[in-house]
């Protein structure tokens, strides 16, 4: 087994460097940079436009939660579930590793693929909405997989967009997020990693086998809280550490262009680490360019595509400019940057700077809730691409699996999984880019003819 295990991770590796790391990120940063400028820069200018017709209107309008068609999901609904399944362990625990890999300045390229990310995810929502369909129940059906299909007439490859996504679903949104609450719970209350399993399981079930309407509905709940909740604390650390704060802005922006490192091999050497690691973070956790949230983004009650592509912009500005975005401040602040810890180690020194003793239990409290909410809208996604590929017929196996999975993901050793995760992510975006530039031409039409109305 060792030495099978040992194939699997050499072999994922392999792949990794042809469809992942720098020639990935390039190509998603290229296609952020693409629509950005074809659409005339809609998510600087337009900024009071979108905050005002997603945020405002979650606020303030009863459309964004209407739930009267029984086939759909509400606007808030939808916005929610694609959130959990983009707001995981990776805001707490890739933030601090992003920092540890490329210093203060990683934050800052952070920020940029984000800005660049917004258009992405746009597109994918746009498109989305674009192609998206009725199925027999009734229900709207949409995703990578439509617009492929539907767009390019392309089966084969929206067939292989499915695929990476039902093997993706089990590895970074799982098995991984699984693993991570177990290692939150034994760390700070000792729950034994198998009985975390068993227990994640049935909530799990409970939650995804009573269909969509159930599981928008949790998402409903939990994403709002955990947001606020974690935000809060966050803040409160800041605050806590406010002195720190300039120097903490400061060292971003001398971070990101080596400005204080020394001439020379050094300065550049920290330049693209820090740029390597801020985009890549950014990347891989608003999943701008994947093409999964869309998915679920496209169940929703919204009537416009452009207003749906306004929401995508908004997944990304909370789960990157605002969730992110405070880990790393309140590592900063706190100081504890350069400690020798890493990871979860490093979010929990950082709080436990203000919270003390129990700086530990609220990291581990964000973690599973961000760990699971992932859970629940990984499975969506997941669902949706087996339908594709096998009808509802494929449901049950794939339920199985994926509720068995979440047990194994608690109590077994995942190298692999961890080294196959991030393989399939990213072979998962390159179908949906291509896709995105070959059906450019209809999201700017589409958004010209929607900023008339």
């Amino acid at each position: 087994m060792e030495r099978i295990g040992a194939w699997v991770i050499t072999a994922a590796q392999k792949v990794q460097g042809l469809v992942g790391g720098p020639f990935l990120a390039g190509c998603i940063l290229l296609v952020g940079c693409y629509f950005t400028v074809g659409t005339g820069f809609f998510q600087i200018r337009r900024v009071r436009l979108w905050m005002r017709r997603t945020l405002g209107a979650i606020l303030r309008s009863r459309e964004v939660h209407d739930r009267r068609d029984p086939h759909t999901i509400s606007q808030f609904q939808a916005v929610s579930t694609a959130l959990a399944g983009t707001i995981g362990t990776g805001n707490i625990i890739g933030v601090a590793t992003a920092l540890v890999a490329g210093g203060p300045g990683s934050v800052f390229w952070m920020w940029i693929s984000a800005l660049l990310g917004m258009m992405t995810k746009f597109a994918e929502n746009v498109l989305g909405n674009r192609y998206r369909y009725r199925n027999c129940r009734g229900e709207w059906v949409g995703g990578p997989m439509v617009y492929i299909q539907r767009g390019l007439g392309c089966h084969w490859m929206a067939c292989l967009f499915c695929l990476f996504c039902v093997l993706a679903s089990f590895g970074i949104g799982n098995m991984s997020q699984a693993n991570s609450i177990a290692g939150a719970l034994t760390a700070t209350l000792q729950i034994p990693p198998l009985l975390t399993g068993v227990v994640l399981c049935l909530l799990t079930g409970l939650v995804v086998l009573g269909g969509l309407r159930r599981l928008a509905g949790a998402a409903e709940k939990i994403v709002p809280f955990m947001a606020v909740f974690y935000t809060v604390g966050g803040l409160v650390i800041i605050a806590l550490h406010w002195r720190q704060l300039p120097q903490a802005i400061s060292a971003i922006v001398r971070g990101a262009f080596g400005l204080q490192s020394a001439m020379g091999g050094v300065g550049g050497y920290a330049v693209s680490q820090a740029i390597s690691s801020g985009v890549a973070r950014g990347i891989f956790s608003n999943e701008a360019g994947l093409g999964s949230s869309v998915i679920v983004s496209s169940s929703s009650n919204v009537a416009f595509p452009v207003q749906q592509g306004m929401w995508g912009i908004f997944e990304v500005f909370v789960d990157t400019i605002l969730v992110c975005t405070i880990t790393a401040l309140a590592i900063l602040c706190s100081g504890v940057l350069g400690s020798g810890k890493n990871g979860a180690a490093l979010t929990v020194a950082a709080f436990s700077s203000g919270f003390g003793p129990l700086g530990g239990t609220f990291v581990s409290i964000a973690v599973c809730f961000f760990a699971f909410s992932a859970i629940l809208g990984w499975y969506y996604y997941g669902q949706r691409s087996v339908e594709y590929l096998f009808g509802e017929r494929g449901l049950p196996a794939y339920q199985i699996c994926f509720l068995a999975a979440t047990v194994l993901g608690c109590a077994a050793k995942l190298e692999p999984v961890w080294a196959l995760s991030d393989t399939f992510n990213g072979l998962m975006a390159v179908p949906n880019l291509i896709a995105l530039v070959l059906l450019s031409p209809q999201v700017f039409k589409i958004t010209r003819d929607g900023l008339r109305k």
